[in-house]
């Protein structure tokens, strides 16, 4: 399913938050992602109504399947693409920031390719 780049961003970014402090909660991703709360508040409502998001008795967010594997993609891809641009000499900083942006355009294809050559070439 193709969402919107925005939509995969706040996926990822409680993927991220879920992974580093167990829970997450609407403050982190505002913190995390640098947004307002009520922009927050909106963009996590839209992806409860979507089926990526869940929110339990204590407003914990949680990701569904389906969000969960969109999330997964997005930062396979954006964790390979760092790897990659920093071991062809691009700077860390750059690197993230540029991942960030090629994460969510590149196809399914040229990634495969890419991972594939990254693993058999680079990975060390």
């Amino acid at each position: 399913m193709k969402v919107r780049e925005s939509a995969e961003n706040y996926l990822e970014s409680v993927l991220i938050i879920k992974n580093e402090k167990g829970n997450v909660r609407a403050i982190d991703i505002v913190n995390h992602l640098g947004f307002s709360k009520p922009s927050v508040s909106i963009a996590l409502k839209q992806l409860e109504t979507n089926g990526f998001i869940t929110r339990d008795e204590d407003n914990h967010v949680h990701l569904t399947e389906s969000g969960l594997e969109i999330a997964s993609s997005i930062y396979e891809r954006h964790q390979l693409l760092s790897r990659f641009f920093t071991k062809i000499g691009v700077s860390e900083s750059t690197a993230m920031d540029d991942a960030c942006k090629v994460e969510h355009h590149i196809s399914q294809e040229t990634f495969e390719c890419l991972k594939d050559f990254y693993e058999k070439n680079l990975d060390s």
